[in-house]
């Protein structure tokens, strides 16, 4: 049991406010409005105690387990409460133990499965709950959890894929600026000191060389500024509207990098959409949950004008044709599976092919970013060399005549 705080307005309209013990802030709700009551807000009240300072992260695979557990309990003829308790007792990972076990008190309540999954929206991807309400209609509850744990599996699959490929470019372009950093702070200022010493003039590019040292060891609080700047744009990139907007315009301008990410969102909306129409939800109920999990703002634009024309009738094929986000290939796909009454299995079909096509463009991509940071770091370092060594000749040189 815990306490939550509330806030009510009986028959008449009078506010009337208080605290209550309830297993859960939805089972509250429904005593509330058993009571006749029109519930404004139900919260439960922080405890510094209660605080989770870093709360532990819900794995993909955590979903992915657990739609498989409860599709097979469910099948074998278990309860959805029963399956929920198994599942919370086996399950190593104390957070998603709590959400579960919250999730089947709000059933021991009278709360449907798919409304108290809901409830945890910040765990479960949006159409997670859009495919189960649609299932609980259908009676076929086994087996679109085990669409969803496919389709959590595949995605969870294709991101990780994504972050490998990317790591070690990534990697060796970090390496390669602290080298560079560590030489103009650290080794060149002692090069300047010596040849200050000699009192020769020296060849231009030894000059450029020492002259960028000089500026990182006097001015080193501007690049420091600089990457300050720079962290601040990155979170004003991923916490502000504006930041995404201008992100994800940006990012599908890059060359090569904007094309992987447009077919990786079409990727993932297809697969959404194929998932969701065939559990039977309507398409512009899954058109409106597909264009949340784009997580592109770009996307949800022009897609937001295609759900408008699919509530008046216009369709999906030439709505999503006439937007210019998608490939020619997808759309055809598309076409196809509206004309046939196969869209279902043709979005699947669509979310196949450009899956594969991703993979194949992010491995070109690493083949030519590899080599060409290693040329970068090569032309860099040999700059320095030749800056080095055709002052250290230039000297001898002069001390030999």
């Amino acid at each position: 049991m815990a306490t939550f705080k509330y806030v009510v307005r009986d028959s008449e309209g009078k506010k009337h406010k208080g605290k209550r013990d309830a297993l859960t802030e939805e089972a509250l709700r429904w005593q509330l409005l058993a009571e006749n009551y029109e519930v404004e807000s139900v919260s439960e009240p922080k405890q510094f105690s209660r605080i989770e300072i870093t709360p532990q992260r819900v794995a993909p695979t955590e979903i992915m387990h657990f739609s498989r557990q409860i599709a097979a309990f469910a099948r074998s003829g278990l309860s959805i409460r029963d399956a929920l308790e198994v599942v919370e007792q086996g399950t190593d990972n104390k957070r998603f133990q709590k959400i579960v076990g919250a999730i089947r008190e709000e059933i021991e309540n009278g709360v449907p499965f798919s409304d108290a999954v809901a409830d945890h929206s910040n765990v479960f991807p949006p159409y997670y709950v859009g495919i189960l309400r649609a299932a609980e209609l259908t009676g076929q509850l086994d087996t679109a959890l085990d669409q969803l744990a496919g389709y959590v599996d595949r995605d969870h699959e294709s991101r990780q894929k994504v972050k490998s490929a990317l790591t070690y470019p990534a990697v060796i372009l970090v390496m390669s600026i602290c080298t560079m950093a560590a030489m103009a702070i650290f080794v060149l200022p002692k090069f300047a000191d010596f040849f200050k010493e000699l009192d020769r003039e020296l060849p231009l590019p030894t000059r450029m060389l020492l002259g960028l040292s000089s500026f990182m060891e006097n001015f080193w609080y501007l690049v420091v500024l600089l990457f300050l700047g720079l962290g601040v744009c990155v979170y004003l990139m991923r916490t502000t509207e504006q930041g995404k907007a201008f992100k994800d315009r940006w990012l599908l301008r890059v060359p090569l990098i904007g094309e992987i990410v447009r077919l990786a969102v079409v990727e993932r909306l297809t697969r959404i959409l194929g998932a969701m129409a065939g559990a039977g939800v309507p398409l512009p109920d899954a058109m409106a949950t597909a264009i949340i999990a784009t997580n592109n703002s770009v996307f949800a634009s022009g897609l937001g004008v295609v759900k408008e024309r699919m509530i008046e009738g216009d369709g999906i094929a030439a709505p999503i044709a006439d937007s210019g986000l998608f490939p020619n290939a997808a759309v055809q796909m598309i076409r196809i599976g509206e004309g046939t009454g196969s869209l279902d299995r043709q979005l699947a079909n669509c979310s196949d092919y450009y899956g594969r096509e991703v993979e194949f463009k992010l491995k070109k991509l690493t083949t030519l970013f590899e080599p060409a940071v290693i040329i970068a770091m090569g032309v860099v370092v040999g700059f320095v060399a030749v800056a080095l060594i055709s002052a250290m000749y230039g000297v001898l040189g002069a001390k030999s005549m």
